[in-house]
């Protein structure tokens, strides 16, 4: 009998505590992205954020304009553009890693990539090394601290957020004002140009703040998530080697690579990067078992069925990208790493509707996609044509989810640089301590 009451109160300790977990979740739910808009913006600012926005200024329902604004930033003309300022700073980042004497912290140095691929291609700052080192502390302070409780306390991660995003406001408007100050020179028209031009020609003047927010915006939504891929990517072409192997064929099949192993210069184009059929199998195949975020949400517009269960217009309802790609029936085997099942001779993506959809889908797909996909090809490249990496470690890490997928240790990789015959060039120590006397 006493076993029995000590079951009941246990029963419903357990249940109290999972009530509490769920208010929790809900109040954080609710007001969650008010750290990164809602909390400190300029009173002054006009712009809408429309229902379905989770706060942002230029995400939702509403500005048509907008939607044709990011049309433009993302258009073909415009990732052409984009691209060789893009293969600069893989480039340069690339000698950085391969320069560096020890191994490097993969996850963390993706993220100082993006990032950097952000102010300087997406935006077109031309802000000092120094100055963005600094900016990217602080921007990382703000990242940690988005998710966290929203109790504005002293020392609490959530004043922290709202003060990192301060100074990165202030750092983002002095680079604005000198990027508003000096046109001259520019060979292309960056994201930010393209959103201050347009607006203009809807007639819609940004304030400084929305200037602000639409900046910080762009380089969230390029920040993580390709993070994340890039990590992926190079865990799996460290995982098989034939599959390196493999692309390298393809690009000297396609006189990206010359037949000894150096790259060819000049080359590398939108319409050279789409003939690259299993380069582009990689970053599906990538893309499809290392999807950066689990799923998403959507507002139901209209009441229907599915399964035999009716769901009301209103009501809110998420699904699951990873769920989606291990249980959908087109994919065979859907826990190997196989790029050749996207290939024409299998196509097994093809097969249905909504099986695939790394990047969401519908019409309210990620509009970043192709930015992103471009972003990856362009790193496999530079990856197989002019970088030599082993793992570090003894064993490959396990794989975390939250808050975006990523290697629990960030991935330990030594990068060598390369001669002509993309041969190792060893430090001068380590080449004598190998020397044969």
């Amino acid at each position: 009998m006493l076993f029995e009451g000590l079951e009941l109160v246990s029963a419903l300790a357990t249940l109290a505590a999972c009530l509490v977990s769920v208010t929790l979740l809900l109040a954080v739910s609710q007001q969650l992205w008010q750290l990164r808009w809602a909390a400190t913006r300029d009173k002054s600012c006009k712009l809408p954020i429309p229902k379905g926005s989770m706060g942002f200024p230029l995400i939702g329902e509403t500005g048509h304009w907008l939607l044709q604004v990011f049309s433009k930033i993302f258009s073909h003309e415009a990732l052409e553009s984009y691209l060789p300022k893009i293969q600069l700073v893989i480039q340069d980042t690339l000698r950085a890693w391969s320069s560096h004497p020890e191994a490097i912290n993969v996850y963390q140095e993706a993220q100082k990539l993006t990032f950097r691929m952000a102010i300087r291609v997406l935006l077109g700052f031309s802000i000092p090394e120094e100055d963005l080192g600094h900016l990217f502390e602080v921007y990382q302070q703000f990242v940690e601290n988005v998710f966290s409780l929203p109790v504005d306390l002293p020392f609490s991660g959530y004043r922290r957020g709202i003060q990192a995003r301060q100074i990165l406001q202030k750092g983002l408007e002095k680079a604005i004002r000198e990027k508003l100050q000096c046109t001259q020179g520019k060979d292309y028209s960056d994201a930010l140009d393209l959103l201050i031009e347009s607006s203009k020609e809807h007639g819609k003047e940004m304030t400084m703040q929305e200037l602000k927010d639409g900046t910080l915006e762009l380089i969230f939504a390029a920040y993580a998530t390709t993070a994340s891929a890039s990590t992926s990517l190079i865990m799996q072409l460290l995982k098989h080697p034939t599959v390196l192997e493999k692309l390298r064929e393809e690009l000297r099949a396609h006189g990206i690579l010359h037949s000894g192993g150096c790259p060819c210069e000049g080359t590398l184009r939108l319409d050279t990067l789409s003939g690259l059929r299993y380069l582009d199998c990689v970053i599906k195949e990538v893309m499809r078992l290392f999807t950066p975020i689990s799923g998403g949400y959507r507002t139901v517009l209209q009441t229907f069925e599915l399964d035999g269960f009716q769901i009301p217009k209103g009501w809110s309802v998420m699904y699951s990208i990873r769920d989606t790609h291990d249980t959908a029936p087109v994919f065979k085997d859907v826990n190997v790493f196989d790029p050749d099942r996207f290939s024409q001779a299998r196509s097994e993506d093809k097969d249905g509707r909504f099986h695939y959809l790394p990047f969401g889908g519908g019409v309210r797909t990620c509009l970043g996609k192709h930015l992103a996909k471009l972003f990856l090809k362009v790193l496999a490249v530079e990856l197989a044509s002019t970088s030599r990496f082993e793992l570090a470690t003894r064993t490959f890490p396990r794989i975390t989810l939250v808050p975006v997928l990523h290697p629990v240790d960030g991935l330990s990789v030594k990068f060598f640089g390369l001669d002509s015959n993309q041969n190792k060039i060893l430090p001068e120590t380590e080449a004598m301590l190998s020397a044969t006397v």
